[in-house]
């Protein structure tokens, strides 16, 4: 196998083109034998549970994960359309041995993804994931007769994680007017429910998924619709998730966009008050915002900086046992909860926040002052060769004009194929011109 199927987050493509019913299969299959624990006592059977998202490829993918482990012995539990934080949940609730997700999160609709979880709901490590591609091609002993798995519906899927999500709560969310933008995506139906059921009033958009317009516009990569109804509805506050419904961004009030650092700058202060922030550390990544690290400086907070991706701030929360951690693009991680990023989590969180103080999240989020950060993404280049010396010496020069005053970052999309270029500066119109810059390098020396 020359190039590596897994990225940061499953193995991700153009359904029906990368991404075939073969492939499915075939990971289900190998993913069965590398995580299905089949018992030291006679009797023990495998369980796992599939979710998905509503992309309508997600019908013929699902069939094939479920041939596949069917085929190796597992038995199967269908959740259904549910939030990939869902999945993990009742990975560990049900004691499945593992958990799959089918979804290509904030992708356009065409893309689909497989996304297999650990016993406990957990993401996989880089080893885990190399075991599962060199298990594509070992030979293995198929099961016949009662040997092969038992295939189910689990119809309580939606209740069952919306009951968890409400009981992280302590207070109730009366009087906050919520609008949630559920991407047309796996939260349509449990994101809107488990915030009313905490008690705030909600008025959903994009939450009427067809199978083709999940992300179409909406969610966390496209907030003006969401902008617009909070200022319109007079609400106290907008969140935006995405197509899997494990990131969430968010609108003030005044129609204001509250990023993931600013984000996990108020959950963070929260934590640290209520003494429940592990050692004073936030787990954050090489993209977030310096801005964000002063204002947790200023707040006595320590800032450990992983790389991108949620499942590296997971391992990093898990090495030392952190408690919370995240990504700007909306990836919050809260330990006492949950295994991975969740979109419906933060929202319930940063309402119970504003209904503890009494404040509005401009003003919460006001802790942080963002310097200007431009990102730009380039396509159609190999993002593989990203230590050229021309491309390199250009990143040099950058960092010598930025001075302390700023900085940069250059790294290859692990889910995408492009690079992106990351620079902080003083002004908008400085890491406009260098980010311009940089990104014309990178296109004349990287280009396919």
């Amino acid at each position: 196998m020359t190039q590596r199927l897994f990225g940061t987050d499953g193995v991700r493509g153009q359904a029906n083109g990368q991404l075939t019913a073969e492939l499915a299969l075939d990971l289900s299959v190998a993913a069965a034998h590398v995580l299905a624990d089949r018992g030291e006592f006679a009797g023990h059977r495998p369980l796992a549970v599939v979710g998905r998202d509503t992309r309508i490829s997600g019908h013929f993918l699902e069939a094939a994960v479920v041939a596949g482990l069917a085929s190796a012995g597992v038995d199967v539990l269908l959740l259904g359309v549910l939030p990939t934080p869902g999945v993990a949940y009742l990975t560990d609730f049900l004691g499945a041995d593992l958990g799959v997700m089918l979804s290509a999160s904030h992708n356009p609709m065409p893309d689909n993804g497989v996304k297999f979880l650990a016993r406990g709901g957990r993401k996989l490590d880089d080893a885990v994931e190399a075991a599962i591609e060199e298990q594509l091609h070992a030979e293995w002993s198929r099961p016949t007769g009662a040997e092969v798995g038992r295939v189910s519906a689990y119809p309580r899927a939606v209740p069952a994680y919306a009951a968890h999500l409400v009981r992280t709560t302590t207070r109730p969310l009366a009087g906050l007017r919520v609008v949630l933008d559920c991407a047309e995506g796996a939260a349509s139906d449990v994101g809107p429910r488990s915030l009313a059921d905490a008690g705030a009033f909600v008025t959903a958009i994009h939450a009427q998924p067809d199978g083709l317009n999940i992300n179409d516009g909406c969610g966390s990569t496209h907030l003006a619709s969401l902008q617009e109804a909070v200022v319109k509805d007079g609400a106290d506050v907008g969140f935006a998730l995405d197509g899997d419904a494990d990131r969430c961004l968010a609108v003030d009030h005044e129609g204001n966009v509250v990023d993931g650092d600013q984000i996990l700058a108020v959950l963070a202060r929260s934590l640290k008050e209520q003494g429940r922030l592990k050692d004073d550390t936030v787990v954050a990544t090489v993209m977030s915002n310096v801005g964000f690290v002063h204002a947790m400086a200023e707040a006595g907070i320590t800032v450990h900086r992983a790389k991108v991706g949620d499942r590296y701030v997971l391992e990093a929360m898990n090495g030392a046992g952190y408690t919370l951690g995240g990504e700007q693009s909306g990836h919050v991680i809260m330990s006492e909860f949950a295994t991975t990023g969740d979109g419906i989590l933060t929202a319930l969180h940063l309402l119970e926040r504003m209904a503890a103080t009494g404040q509005s999240l401009q003003r919460l989020a006001s802790v942080m002052t963002r310097l200007p950060q431009v990102l730009v993404n380039v396509p159609d280049v190999d993002k593989g060769r990203t230590d050229d010396s021309v491309v390199a010496a250009a990143v040099a020069a950058a960092e010598a004009e930025l001075g302390q005053q700023g900085r940069v970052l250059l790294r290859a999309s692990g889910t995408e194929p492009l690079v992106r270029v990351m620079v902080e500066a003083t002004t908008e119109q400085q890491a406009n011109e260098i980010a311009e810059r940089l990104a014309s390098v990178v296109r004349d020396r990287l280009a396919l």
